[in-house]
């Protein structure tokens, strides 16, 4: 148990939370693959290619864990691989969530947005809806990546190796905190559940195609938290503290997304608030989580 203990240690804290998730995320696909396989003629392809990405992933963190152990000298690499594992883990998780957890909860979450306004706001936001507005929307959120990894980016850039770490860190742990409410709380997009109650469809003048790939690869069991919300409002407090300048041109940005949230059809309100007190949560305690583990790490040496 001790050693186990000072090689996670020996870690950077998010490379030892990947090790971590990495552990359902076989259970998971491996499970939904299995009963596709057992109950179907057809095993999906987001399903056959999550057990194929599962093991390029695993493989590859594999490979990152031995670069680290002869202390290469590939700075970069530890950098920002963990990143990309965080996305990787979520890849793969995200369409097998109702396979381990049926206990839906997006009729709660109608409920509450319900009460809150009086109406569903995905459903009222139809009056709305103009084509020009939809390609902004599309744009916005498709931009999601971008506005994530902008702050730490700039910060790697500018050689601010700590609030670097800060950042980048808080971030993947607002991420893999998410993934785990995803499980606990599985609640399908205002889109499916709410689907009888639209009248008017979304469609853009330029964008259409970029919309029809995100709603293809987005989580049908990821809505609560809204991470959308959380990881961008996280990327901005974090470009407040640090780089006053990128957070009012990131701001504008922000808010389009949040909106295009529930324009678009993908969240409900709850889910923003819930990921805005998530983001908030993070910003603290993101910071703290690094000094810990690295503290834990030289009284380890």
């Amino acid at each position: 148990m001790r050693k186990l203990f000072d090689r996670l240690t020996s870690l950077r804290i998010e490379e030892a939370i990947a090790i971590l998730f990495f552990v359902p995320m076989i259970m998971f696909t491996s499970r939904a693959y299995l009963y596709f396989y057992m109950n179907h003629d057809h095993i999906p392809t987001r399903i056959s290619g999550g057990l194929h990405r599962i093991w390029i992933t695993v493989a590859l963190f594999v490979l990152f864990l031995l670069i680290i152990r002869a202390k290469k000298n590939w700075k970069f690499i530890r950098d920002w691989l963990p990143f990309g594992f965080c996305i990787a883990i979520y890849t793969n998780l995200h369409d097998t969530i109702h396979f381990v957890n049926k206990n839906d909860i997006h009729d709660i979450l109608i409920n509450i947005d319900q009460w809150m306004f009086g109406v569903q706001p995905c459903v009222w936001a139809q009056k709305f809806i103009h084509p020009v507005l939809t390609d902004i929307f599309i744009a916005t959120y498709a931009n999601y990546f971008i506005l994530v990894i902008i702050v730490p980016l700039a910060l790697y850039i500018r050689k601010s190796n700590k609030e670097f770490r800060y950042t980048l860190l808080s971030i993947i742990v607002c991420y893999y905190i998410g993934y785990f409410l995803f499980i606990l709380f599985p609640a399908a997009p205002p889109r499916l559940v709410l689907k009888p109650m639209f009248t008017l469809s979304l469609h853009g003048n330029l964008l259409d195609p970029i919309s029809h790939s995100i709603l293809s690869a987005s989580s049908s069991r990821g809505a609560f938290p809204s991470l959308h919300c959380a990881v961008s409002l996280l990327a901005l407090f974090f470009a407040w503290r640090y780089i006053r300048w990128l957070f009012y041109v990131m701001l504008p940005l922000v808010i389009l997304l949040i909106v295009s949230t529930v324009y678009l059809r993908h969240h409900y309100v709850i889910d923003l608030i819930a990921g805005g007190m998530l983001s908030l949560a993070v910003f603290r305690i993101g910071p703290l989580l690094e000094d810990f583990w690295e503290n834990i790490g030289e009284r380890r040496s």
